[in-house]
């Protein structure tokens, strides 16, 4: 079965019978689900299965829930989400190629993909495909409400299968998915029947292009393509092709230039000098010197090669919505070995991790360090708890007892402002804002200096064989500094600080007793002796921790980063967690901290506090 496909237009229709959905970069499929079987073919033909084994996993997982709707096809686009509205191409591009099996099963489980449905073709049996595209979209959201499906992507969801929500409102939408990075829009008319291999007019899909000034480098006679340039230090950089585009009149008449202005001439490659400059579109940038779906834009006739750069072409990479103005792009925040990373490469950064950054900031009170001139100018940088008078009303806060206006980040649009304003350090209590029982326990586990880490990772160990033994689940993460820390969730509202203090105590008295030469309570540092200090008492009311994947204002552009505990070794550094690893680490091994939540409801704390409490009666 060929999926209908949708037709390019530079804009959006708008009015009532249109709807509007997310366009994701993946791989469209469908998925065919039978009592003895299930397929997920590509536009191609091809079947994807093989490549992507948790989405047949997951049909098997849910099948006695299945079972009264089939035989069932949907119609929709395999994805990696990199946050609710944006696809990783290139992740999923190389999630395909793999032809082993055990790679596979190891990637299908760390960093599972996801299949997002948005269209019914059959159901028990039924054609859908002649009913308007209004009753096919309400009809395949009843069957995700009866299958207790997502009704909205979500990367931190577990759930394979997702819906892909219908909106009303253009403008909206094209917000939403500029803020998130996304590939662009499909137009849907409701009356829109589904027509197996046609390209339809019912459909219009509109790109998020991305857009480079740059300049021609050289043209090949028999392919067609341009070779794109622009200026890094002083020198040509090549940054990819393009072909399409350009009409048939200008495309003639620009090979005659280049033949005629060649400098060089190599087989059916000709090469000139930088002087023809041109804007070309794109939807992203892969390994900053490739294009995915270049598209000529038009000629800059009064642009100089030399302001093609490559600073305005990372800039051009990037796009933020007009709520957030975005100032200084090209400025400087931290020097990685010999690369600067930008401001702009640092908010897209905070947008790379933001689904896994967010639930972990989300409807805290909110301490950020903020470096008004980056990590390289001095060392002036300052707290914010208060929510300035200046902040966007998007902007939301929690008025706290102790006379603070404190931000609460609940969202990406709040998280970007923030990232804008310099803020590179996000610390939160261990409640929500406006409770007073902590959701989680947090071991701060802090070498007396970075030679001395193998004290860290002892601890966290030994921690790790006391909390194994008690059936408390617990998560590990680098501070992005010099230490380690322990986070273990804890159920909601239940247990108070005093109740945490009687756990944190008999673990620092049980390390300390039996490694009395490597760890310490002792809070005078003269009195240490390069033990490592178990901070435990920094687990209170009013005290706060750096959250996960958030960055340090550090020389090494460092990452608070969640580990699996078999990551950790003496051999382990913490330096390779920076701004500009962790995203890829993401998308390569998922996150470790991903059953947070799930532990969060099983803890025995109960009985392991009940008990402390009766041994120290």
């Amino acid at each position: 079965m060929k999926p209908m496909l949708p037709t390019y237009k530079p804009e959006a229709p708008s009015g009532k019978p249109w709807g509007y959905e997310v366009k994701y970069d993946g791989f469209r499929a469908i998925l065919s689900i039978h009592q003895d079987k299930t397929s997920l073919t590509s536009r191609n033909g091809k079947e994807l299965l093989p490549a992507f084994p948790e989405i047949e996993r997951f049909v098997e997982e849910i099948k006695p829930k299945l079972n009264p709707f089939l035989p069932l096809a949907i119609d929709g686009e395999l994805v990696w989400l990199s946050n609710p509205l944006k696809s990783d191409f290139m992740h999923l591009q190389w999630r395909g190629r793999l032809k082993t099996k055990q790679p596979i099963r190891e990637a299908a489980s760390l960093s599972p993909s996801r299949f997002l449905a948005f269209d019914l073709l059959l159901q028990e049996g039924k054609s859908w495909k002649s009913t308007p595209f209004r009753k096919r979209k309400r009809e395949l959201e009843k069957l995700c409400i009866n299958l207790n499906l997502p009704l909205k992507p979500n990367p931190l969801d577990m759930a394979i299968i997702q819906f892909i929500p219908i909106f009303q409102d253009l403008e909206e939408i094209l917000e939403k998915v500029v803020l998130h990075d996304g590939e662009g829009i499909i137009a849907k008319h409701e009356s829109s029947l589904w027509e197996e291999g046609k390209r339809t007019s019912g459909w219009i899909k509109v790109k998020n292009w991305r857009t480079v000034p740059c300049f021609i480098t050289s043209m090949n006679i028999e392919n067609g393509y341009f070779t794109l340039g622009v200026y890094r230090a002083g020198d040509p950089l090549i940054i990819g092709q393009v072909k399409n585009g350009i009409c048939q009149h200008d495309r003639s008449i620009l090979q005659q230039i280049i033949k005629h202005n060649a400098t060089e001439v190599h087989g059916n490659e000709y090469y000139i000098h930088p002087s023809i400059c041109l804007a070309v579109n794109f939807l992203h940038a892969y390994e900053d010197t490739d294009l995915r779906e270049p598209q000529f834009k038009e000629f800059l006739t009064t642009v100089k090669p030399e302001e093609c750069t490559w600073e305005r072409f990372t800039e051009g990479q990037y796009t933020f919505p007009s709520t957030i103005p975005v100032t200084s792009p090209d400025k400087p925040i931290w020097k990685l070995q010999n690369k600067l990373i930008t401001k702009i490469e640092y908010l897209q950064y905070l947008r790379d991790v933001s689904s896994w950054f967010l639930h972990h900031l989300e409807g805290k009170e909110l301490t950020t360090i903020r470096y008004p001139h980056g990590t390289l100018r001095g060392e002036e940088r300052f707290f914010q708890k208060n929510r300035p008078d200046y902040a966007p009303d998007f902007v939301e806060s929690f008025s706290s007892e102790d006379g603070n206006d404190y931000i609460l980040c609940n969202d990406l649009e709040t998280l970007i402002w923030l990232g804008n304003q310099l803020a590179l350090e996000f610390h939160t209590p261990y409640q929500k804002a406006g409770k007073t029982h902590p959701d989680e326990l947090v071991l701060d586990l802090d070498p007396p200096s970075p030679d001395l880490f193998h004290l860290a990772v002892k601890a966290a160990l030994e921690s790790k064989n006391v909390l194994d033994s008690i059936n408390l689940k617990s998560f590990i993460k680098t501070s992005g500094n010099k230490g380690l820390q322990i986070h273990i969730p804890l159920p909601a509202d239940t247990f108070s600080y005093r109740d945490t203090r009687i756990f944190t105590n008999f673990l620092a008295d049980f390390l300390t007793d039996a490694h009395p030469d490597i760890f310490t309570v002792e809070r005078l540092k003269k009195n240490r002796h390069n033990r490592l200090y178990l901070d435990f008492v920094q687990h209170s009311e009013g005290k706060t921790i750096i959250s996960p994947y958030s960055p340090r204002g550090n020389d090494f552009a460092g990452v608070a980063t969640p580990l699996y505990w078999e990551e950790l070794s003496e051999n382990l550094s913490i330096k390779d967690y920076t701004v500009w690893t962790v995203p890829q680490r993401i998308r390569s091994l998922g996150c470790p901290f991903s059953g947070y939540e799930e532990a969060r409801g099983e803890q025995p704390f109960e009985e392991v506090l009940q008990f402390l409490k009766g041994r120290n009666s």
